[in-house]
């Protein structure tokens, strides 16, 4: 499973690792029942902290999206993808309006804000 890990986000390694593998569920690539590597094998391969990769794994099995089992590991869960895509969608749309408040006080252009969202979706990054 690749993972790959970026220094210069914002974001934490584990939750790097964490929103990396939701989206592998969410898009089919890991499928129910599928195994992921162990703790140790993929804090190696991606030469971080286990405890980095046990704090995303303990995100991912309370979430629901993997269960442990001592002595076999670790494996995709059954994920209701409907109740996620709709979890995703609310906080989408509080970042949005939180967005749309500031660029309306601020004088910004609708059309300036479009361009900024699509740049951002389609670059996935921060820089404009």
């Amino acid at each position: 499973m690749e993972i790959i890990i970026s220094s210069n986000r914002n974001k934490p390694i584990y939750e790097q690792i964490t929103s990396q593998i939701k989206g592998k569920i969410m898009s089919g690539e890991l499928q129910a029942g599928d195994p992921i590597p162990s703790m140790r094998a993929l804090a190696k391969s991606i030469q971080v902290s286990v405890i980095t990769v046990q704090k995303a794994y303990e995100d991912l099995q309370r979430d629901g999206f993997i269960e442990t089992t001592v002595g076999r590991g670790s494996f995709v869960s059954a994920v209701n993808q409907d109740v996620f895509q709709e979890e995703q969608l609310k906080k989408v749309d509080e970042h949005l309006m939180k967005a749309a408040e500031i660029a309306r006080a601020s004088g910004i252009k609708l059309e300036t804000m479009v361009n900024m969202l699509t740049n951002f979706y389609k670059e996935g990054n921060h820089e404009s």
